[in-house]
């Protein structure tokens, strides 16, 4: 919550504008309840506005470096990163299969499915030739 005495040259002002934050260039008062701001919007576009006192509960005066403060559980983003760690998994170790499975395999069997067998485009039945 901002007040309308917060609201100064050069503060970045979230509830202004429903697209994002805007940048106050000027404040004129009129009277001790309605402020007239002259502002710029994020992609840079000039506006201007009369703001009232019943407005300050939505307004918030964004400081230096808050834009990008994170307030989600840090307990599912952890799970969620390991999660999407374990998808892609495959594209750092392709023999993955192999080294997280309890199976030791012997090294002309690891040549012989991911050499020759993987690479190989899969025949059915419907496609063998008949003689």
């Amino acid at each position: 919550m901002a007040r309308l005495e917060d609201l100064k040259e050069g503060a970045s002002v979230k509830g202004i504008r429903p697209d994002g934050p805007v940048t106050i260039i000027n404040v004129k008062w009129h009277g001790d309840s309605v402020v007239e701001l002259t502002y710029k919007d994020s992609s840079g576009r000039p506006g201007n506005e009369l703001v009232f006192r019943d407005r300050e509960p939505i307004m918030e005066v964004i400081q230096p470096g808050q834009s990008w403060s994170f307030d989600a559980d840090a307990g599912m983003l952890r799970l969620v990163s390991e999660a999407y760690r374990i998808r892609m998994a495959y594209l750092f170790d392709p023999l993955l299969a192999v080294h997280t499975s309890l199976i030791d395999p012997l090294p002309h069997q690891i040549t012989a499915v991911y050499g020759e067998m993987l690479t190989r485009q899969p025949l059915s039945k419907a496609e063998l030739p008949l003689h």
